[in-house]
């Protein structure tokens, strides 16, 4: 059995001799198709399998056309190397960075006076059933934010701000609706059709993977975008320890937290914990691009978002053949997600808009046409992103002043 290079047992992200986030000098290069910005800030994805567990994904949010190189990996729960920040990770800090956009670009235009602000947002995701009888479902809970702040605004304004604020988020419009994802399948670089799941209904674009070995950093230098603060200590024999997220049968609670502050330059620091399963803690910068008020120094809100939908669903591929001891060689995807511009951010006071996530597989596999469509079909089913899409929540949130 072969899964995307598991029985190496390599770390791949650190053997690369690459930055694990850079922005790409080389875009252009590269020959990548980008789709239409439909809302105002599309983004493509063109992501690939190094091993089981890590990622690394092309992001090109469509508006900028700055494109990133970044990599996700996972912790001792799914037996990985823990060299880069897991998948739902990148949901959170991109969920919480758009959040701050808001709430600041509201206050901006109201005239509200805020002279500290931290927002803490808590993710919660399920997992339940078996994997070997296709009944294990990813599922994803409410959302809870705490907005500790320093303002001399009453009450009903204050609370009337952050509801106004939230709402304009473009993540809200993913988060509220509910969408059904979308697909097109490639198998062996042969299209089929797609069956259990929705299909895109649209060919399938060129497979983007073999792209990764041409990149080239920005040989600009800044800061750190992602850095480990914390690691997790590997423990055997614990709720949400070493292994325990590769078992057949689940039944459990995942839960992330991310703290976010705004530096005197506007880039927002983000620490990013996960507490369950048991994983590393991570430091995320996130800026927007000049012509959505930023610098363009580091990653956007819309660009976490996107990267943390591709990568999910990936780990569900890997995670699902790896049970299964199925042969797939490797896996890459091309994903599209469609936002709107944020209503307080972009200054067109509407709520936020998405459309369905729609996503592009390409597997290699000798286990035959049936099982990459049962692949497929569990990805989406078991992905907790691909659940927060389609499930329509509605985000908690408290008022805390500093």
């Amino acid at each position: 059995m072969t899964v995307a290079g598991y029985s190496a047992r390599e770390d791949l992200i650190q053997k690369s001799g690459l930055p694990t986030f850079f922005k790409l000098a080389n875009l252009a290069e590269l020959g990548l198709d980008l789709p239409e910005n439909r809302y105002g800030q599309s983004v493509r994805v063109c992501a690939r399998s190094m091993t089981v567990m890590q990622k690394e994904a092309i992001v090109v949010p469509v508006r900028s056309g700055v494109a990133w190189r970044l990599a996700s990996d996972e912790g001792p729960y799914l037996d990985g190397f823990d060299s880069a920040p897991c998948p739902l990770s990148f949901m959170t800090v991109g969920m919480v960075a758009s959040s701050m956009n808001e709430i600041v670009a509201l206050a901006r235009q109201r005239g509200t006076t805020v002279r500290e602000l931290e927002l803490v947002q808590d993710n919660y995701y399920t997992m339940e059933g078996s994997a070997l009888q296709g009944t294990m479902t990813g599922g994803a809970l409410p959302v809870t934010l705490e907005v500790r702040i320093n303002t001399d605004a009453d009450e009903e304004t204050l609370t009337d701000l952050v509801t106004t604020a939230l709402h304009a988020s473009p993540v809200d419009g993913l988060m509220r609706e509910g969408h059904t994802s979308r697909f097109t399948l490639t198998v062996n670089d042969a299209e089929i059709g797609v069956e259990c799941v929705a299909s895109i209904g649209e060919p399938a674009p060129p497979d983007a993977r073999d792209c990764f070995s041409r990149l080239r950093p920005n040989p600009v230098s800044a800061d750190e975008l992602v850095t480990r603060v914390e690691a997790v200590e590997p423990i055997a024999g614990v709720a949400g320890g070493a292994g325990t997220s590769l078992q057949a049968e689940q039944s459990r609670t995942l839960h992330l937290r991310a703290r976010c502050r705004r530096r005197p330059d506007g880039v927002k620091e983000i620490v990013q914990e996960l507490h369950s399963p048991r994983g590393s803690t991570f430091r995320f910068l996130s800026d927007e691009a000049p012509e959505l008020g930023g610098a363009g120094a580091a990653p956007d809100a819309a660009s976490y978002v996107s990267a943390g939908v591709a990568f999910c669903f990936m780990t569900q591929l890997g995670r699902y053949a790896t049970i299964l001891k199925k042969d797939l060689q490797r896996y890459g995807v091309i994903q599209d997600t469609h936002l709107s511009l944020g209503g307080s951010s972009a200054g067109t006071l509407q709520p936020g808009r998405a459309d369905a996530v729609e996503t592009h597989v390409h597997l290699d596999t000798t286990e035959g046409e049936e099982f990459a469509r049962q692949c497929l079909a569990m990805g989406e089913q078991t992905c907790f992103l691909h659940a927060f899409c389609r499930t329509p929540l509605e985000p908690n949130f408290t008022i805390t002043r500093l």
